[in-house]
């Protein structure tokens, strides 16, 4: 539990990075991933979960 709790704070943290330091830069990109085909979303976010799983295993060992 407090691997997962502070996954969700470094996530948090890094997120909260982008909005406080570029933040007309995260607005264009809701904008841009909001006009994005589901298809195109779906296979970035199978992407992004098959690279963070592989980070963690990497990690984990």
């Amino acid at each position: 539990m407090v691997e997962l709790l502070s996954i969700v704070g470094v996530f948090l943290a890094i997120e909260g990075a982008l909005y406080a330091g570029a933040p007309s830069t995260a607005k264009r990109l809701a904008l841009d991933i909001s006009q994005m085909d589901e298809g195109v979303l779906r296979r970035a976010g199978l992407v992004a979960l098959c690279v963070g799983v592989g980070l963690v295993w990497l990690v984990k060992g």
